[in-house]
């Protein structure tokens, strides 16, 4: 599952700004992380950078299942990507490269 969000962040990180900026999905950084924790009981559980300075992170609540991918603007301006439940932290090993099961 956590490869998923992280696949769904990147890409959603690869979109273009303006398909952002033009929605109502978008605020301050510290409005939107405020909003997650308070209505959602959602708090940080990765990050990461993508391209053109953008950080794109998933917030969610063990708890209640809620999960938010959000991906903030070199500017300060956070927006919201994507959203669901279910969510769950997986600790998966990694294979190494070429090696199938």
């Amino acid at each position: 599952m956590k490869l998923k969000l992280t696949a769904l962040a990147l890409a959603a990180a690869l979109a273009p700004v303006t398909a952002f900026a033009q929605g109502q999905n978008c605020n301050n950084r510290d409005a939107v992380v405020e909003r997650l924790a308070s209505k959602y009981g959602e708090s940080r559980q990765s990050i990461g950078m993508a391209p053109k300075g953008r950080v794109v992170e998933v917030y969610a609540s063990e708890e209640t299942g809620t999960w938010t991918i959000t991906v903030t603007m070199p500017n300060g301006i956070t927006c919201l990507v994507a959203s669901g439940q279910s969510f769950e932290n997986l600790e998966e090993p990694v294979e190494p490269a070429g090696i199938r099961s």
